[in-house]
């Protein structure tokens, strides 16, 4: 009777410890990657404000993105990630023409802090028990788990390379000042 008693107390208590942790690492992925998407957005915000207004053109060579098209693609592809979770841009955006759409520094700004917000709310609508759904993104079979980690890098590279354009240009990213 003893032996039984003690083993319903290490389930009881295996079930009140490690049973929740378990359920709620399930949905911690997605919860991560939207405190890294704020973190990210902040940045971009961060130096896009830093940038002078006539620094928008700047073109580190020929063929290479400008200051305002690395910002405004980066607000297409977190409005392109955002349909891989099933949520849709906003009706009447053309994606494949944003990215030139504009160099006005106000615009790019509002522009980008949507569509942080479009991808914030996607990621916020995957579900808990979505974590190792397969997808495809960016022409590559992956996880839902994948999809979010390849969106943060492809954000963080740019985010290196707007880093680069705005000490180039004499501006200090703010979070180093």
């Amino acid at each position: 009777m003893l032996a039984i008693v003690r083993r319903t107390t290490v389930l009881c208590a295996f079930a009140v410890t490690v049973v929740p942790l378990a359920l709620g690492s399930d949905h911690a992925f997605v919860e991560e990657a939207q405190a890294r998407l704020t973190a990210l957005e902040e940045k971009f915000a961060g130096l896009a404000e830093a940038t002078p207004a006539e620094k928008y053109t700047y073109r580190p060579g020929e063929g290479v993105r400008s200051t305002s098209e690395v910002f405004l693609h980066i607000a297409g592809a977190n409005y392109f990630v955002a349909r891989a979770f099933g949520t849709a841009p906003p009706e009447g955006l053309d994606l494949r023409g944003l990215q030139t759409s504009t160099t006005d520094k106000q615009e790019i700004i509002s522009t980008m802090k949507k569509s942080f917000d479009h991808l914030r709310d996607a990621i916020g609508s995957v579900g808990a028990g979505d974590a190792e759904k397969a997808m495809r993104l960016f022409g590559s079979d992956t996880t839902t788990r994948g999809a979010l980690w390849g969106a943060m890098n492809h954000l963080s590279e740019h985010l290196g390379q707007s880093i680069a354009y705005a000490r180039v240009n004499g501006a200090t990213p703010p979070w180093s000042e």
